[in-house]
């Protein structure tokens, strides 16, 4: 993978969260670009984390905190973005259900409201402010995408910002993961 850098920008408030939250995106969606189906859904780990899980709960993270909590509107109204990846859901679908929730998220976020306005519909108490909902969502996307860095290093060999070390195999160390982690969960775990 080529190294992308973060832009650097001497912006306002409002557009420093748009351009880092837009960069935290992108670079998640990087992070699964060439993956086939099987390696989207391959969990090394007993939560179940995946590639494709990680893309399809970003989707409804962005549904949830913004169009619902932030923005009040119903949660049926984000049909098709909810967290859990149908079984017969491809990575495909779940790339362009996240990319489709980037421009109904954006207009309601960042097209003036300002970022001291309370969530309309909280889930606790005190309610959140919009700067908080996107301070959270951006550092949910880059946790996220750090997650999604070390599952494919593990599924082939590729890392995140740098290509990978010269001489390391293709795959690296995903082989004997997957084997080890197979016989994990044969083992009842």
């Amino acid at each position: 993978m080529a190294d992308h850098k973060p832009p650097r920008l001497a912006g306002g408030e409002g557009e420093t969260l748009h351009a880092l939250l837009q960069f935290q995106r992108e670079s998640l969606l990087r992070k699964v670009s060439g993956v086939d189906e099987e390696s989207a859904r391959w969990s090394p780990v007993a939560s179940g984390t995946s590639l494709l899980w990680l893309i399809s709960h970003m989707a409804s993270a962005e549904v949830t905190w913004v169009l619902h909590r932030f923005a009040g509107q119903r949660p049926g109204a984000a049909a098709g973005t909810a967290g859990d990846h149908p079984p017969g859901g491809t990575l495909a679908d779940a790339v362009g259900a996240y990319q489709q929730v980037w421009p109904r998220v954006d207009a309601v976020a960042f097209a003036g409201a300002s970022l001291d306005e309370l969530c309309r519909h909280p889930d606790a108490s005190p309610p959140a402010s919009l700067r908080w909902v996107l301070m959270h969502l951006l550092e949910e996307t880059a946790r996220h995408a750090g997650h999604a860095d070390i599952l494919r290093e593990l599924i082939d060999g590729a890392t995140g910002r740098l290509p990978a070390a010269p001489g390391r195999p293709a795959g690296g160390a995903s082989e004997l993961v997957r084997r080890t982690g197979q016989e994990w969960r044969s083992a009842g775990h």
